[in-house]
Formats: structure tokens, sequence, C-alpha cells
């Protein structure tokens, strides 16, 4: 867990040595008659003070830093000081905290900075910020989430605020609270048109995750790989769908493209089933292709099951020889047929054969002639040929009105996040 660079960001500017940039606050703005009374007041330290607060400006300077807390120890135990005086202690001793590390004491002074009336209102929302970081560096969460709702309650659209308030929640284990925040905030950034933070999404993906909440940790996944694509994020997205309640069989050869095309198969298994479902769906050369990106690949030539390796490749590369040498009479049996269905398959063959045109004509032929049993799977495969043929505006517009409840819609949708 890193540690929030917010505190020491914050005591920096107030110090003088540091600046960062906040928004105007209004909740914070002084009345004219309240700046009157601040120019009224007596900000200076009593005469006897001076010489030994310029000897603990030099320890400072010096780095000596326990000698000048141990000598400001004067002013704190001194009588009667007035509220001008309390603020310079606080203000000293949080700078000699600051040098020295020590969040613990760090946080005390900025509780009484804040509490101060010498603290211009603008100050007081710096230091807001630094406390809650403070408190975050020191692991105590739940005061943390205090002062950080303080600051947003002042000035919400602070995403660095934002953020530290989920983890706050997360970290005491607020996962409802975590998760609710954080949807906000993605929702917030996808509206704006603004790329959702990958922490953020992690973040929401992991409340969801502890609240067994799994439509919301699947939406963060598919945010994850469409914002910031990783194999783990994809593998993790992909398994999670095959193993959806409803997933038909009949869509996993759709799985395995996507699969193939991120390069996330695992073993030769898979290359293995899908080479063999793409031949039992009359795809001859696309499963040549996956046989071949299989040996490329170090998947085929090794192992348990090397002996199957080769008869599946001749198997293959025969049919797709074959194939290739009936292509037009196939078409022509496809358009002959009663149903659109054979030129729904024979136009992804063409597609397969990089023959984009051809195949896409058919595909749509074919849906437009109708009687097919599985509309949805062929809208799905017209705008995988769109995708592929290099027309990704065109396909992401036909891949969003593919409907249904066995695998097609995901798989349509995934297919528009790919590169």
């Amino acid at each position: 867990m890193k540690k929030s660079p917010i505190a020491l960001a914050a005591l920096l500017l107030a110090l003088g040595t540091a600046s960062i940039s906040v928004m105007p606050v209004t909740a914070y703005a002084q009345t004219a008659e309240e700046k009157e009374k601040e120019k009224a007041k007596q900000e200076v330290i009593r005469t006897e003070w001076s010489k030994p607060y310029t000897e603990i400006q030099k320890l400072m300077t010096d780095k000596q830093y326990p000698e000048a807390l141990e000598k400001l120890k004067m002013f704190e135990t001194s009588e009667k000081k007035t509220p001008y005086e309390n603020f310079v202690v606080s203000r000293t001793k949080a700078a000699i905290a600051s040098a020295m590390g020590d969040n613990a004491l760090l946080a005390k002074c900025f509780e009484e900075m804040i509490a101060s009336e010498f603290l211009p209102a603008e100050e007081k929302l710096r230091f807001t910020e630094g406390l809650a970081g403070t408190f975050y560096n020191l692991k105590q969460y739940n005061d943390s989430q205090i002062w950080t709702k303080r600051y947003l309650a002042a000035n919400p659209n602070h995403t660095v605020m934002q953020d530290l308030l989920v983890q706050n929640y997360y970290l005491v284990e607020d996962f409802a609270n975590a998760l609710k925040e954080v949807k906000v905030q993605v929702m917030a950034d996808e509206q704006a048109a603004k790329v959702p933070d990958e922490k953020r999404l992690r973040l929401m993906h992991g409340s969801a995750m502890k609240l067994k909440d799994i439509d919301s940790s699947t939406l963060a996944l598919e945010m994850l790989v469409k914002y910031h694509p990783n194999k783990d994020y994809w593998a993790d997205l992909m398994y999670r769908l095959i193993a959806k309640q409803g997933f038909s069989d009949r869509m996993r050869l759709d799985w395995y493209r996507i699969m193939l095309a991120l390069e996330n198969l695992e073993d030769d298994s898979q290359f293995m089933e899908m080479a063999e479902t793409a031949l039992l769906a009359g795809l001859p050369l696309e499963a040549k292709n996956i046989v071949d990106a299989a040996y490329k690949g170090g998947y085929f030539g090794k192992g348990k099951n090397l002996a199957k390796h080769k008869p599946l490749q001749d198997k293959a590369n025969k049919q797709a020889a074959d194939d290739a040498k009936s292509l037009d009479a196939g078409e022509a049996s496809a358009k002959a047929a009663k149903t659109g269905l054979g030129m729904v398959n024979m136009g992804y063959n063409f597609v397969t054969y990089g023959q984009f045109e051809r195949g896409i004509a058919l595909i749509e032929a074919g849906l437009a002639k109708g009687g097919l049993k599985y509309p949805e799977e062929a809208k799905l495969h017209l705008g995988m040929a769109y995708h592929k043929a290099g027309n990704k505006a065109k396909a992401a517009e036909i891949l969003k009105t593919v409907q249904g409840n066995d695998g097609a819609v995901e798989l349509a949708r995934y297919w528009t996040y790919m590169k």
C-alpha cells in the first residue's frame, strides 16, 4: 500500500516551501467583515520569545530537529499564551515534525492549526487535505475518512480525495460504501468522456468481489479490458463468461476466437478443441490457421498429446485444400437453399480466406433471406466480419444490435473492445 502524498504537499505549501493548486471553494470564503476582523488581530509574539525563536529557526536550518523540538518546549509550557502564540507553536512544531517524519505529531499539529482563527480559510482547506493524508499514512483510516469527507464537503470534485475516501472505506472493510463511492466516480468519468482510472476500476472490482456482487465485478472487468487491457484482465473476464449460467456450447468457437486473438490460449488441448470445432463448423481453413498458430507458439510438437498434433494438422490441411477448390460451388449451393443459413456460414468461410467483401455480402444476404434458427449469432458473425475487414465503426454498429442470453451479447460487446 502506497503512502498518500497529500499530507506532505499540503504542509509544505502552508510553510511556504512548495505550492499546489486548489480549486476555489465557496464554503470557505471569508466575508468582508471577517477579513476586517482578521486584520485587527494582534499577530505578534511576546518580546522574550524573539531570541529563542530565532535559535529554533537556526536549529531547523541546520537540520538539528530534535534539538529544535526540545527548545520549543519552553514555549509550549509558557503560561498565558495568546491564541496567536499557540498558533505559532503549532506551526513551528508541524515544520519540525514534517522534517523528522513524525506523522503522529504532524497530525496533532494539523488539528491544532485547523482549529486556529489565524489560519486563513484557504489554508484550512489545504491542511484538511493534509490531515486526511497524514492519518492515512498512519493507517488510521477511520480518522482519515472523517477529514476526507470534511474536505470533499467543500471541494467535491477533487479526484485525489475522492480516491482516498474509497481507499479508506476499503481498508476498514466497508466494502459496500467503497463500491458505492467508486461506482459514482467511474460513471462520472464515463459521462464526462474521461477514461476511468485503472486503480479506481480495480477497487471497484475488489469491493464487488468482497461483496460477491458478480454483476458489479464483471462490469469492472469489462471496463478494465476496455480502457486498460492486459492479458490477465481479459482472461478473468473470458473465463467468467464461459462459466456463466446460460452460456451456450454453440458459442464456444466464438469464445475461442477472442482468446486466440488475445493470445490467451493456455495449452495445446485448447488449440486442439478449437481446431476440431472449426472443422465441425465447416471452416477447414480456420482450423488450419489454428493448428499453424499452435505450432508457431510452441504448443504443438511436444507434450502428452504429441501423437495427436500431426494427424490433426494433416486433416485440417487436406480439408482446407479441398474446400478451396469448391468455394464457388459452395456459394451457389448456399444461395439455392431455402433459408439463409448456408449463406451465413459460407459467408464467414469467405471471411477466413480474406475475401471480406464477398463474405460480408453473403452473410447480409443470408440474414435478409431469413429462416435462421440463431439470427443473433449470424449478426455476431457479421460484426466480426466487418471488424476483421478493418471497418470497426460498422462492426460496432452491428455488434450493438446483438441480443439474447446465450453469450452472444457479451461476445459481441467484447469484440468492440478489441483493438
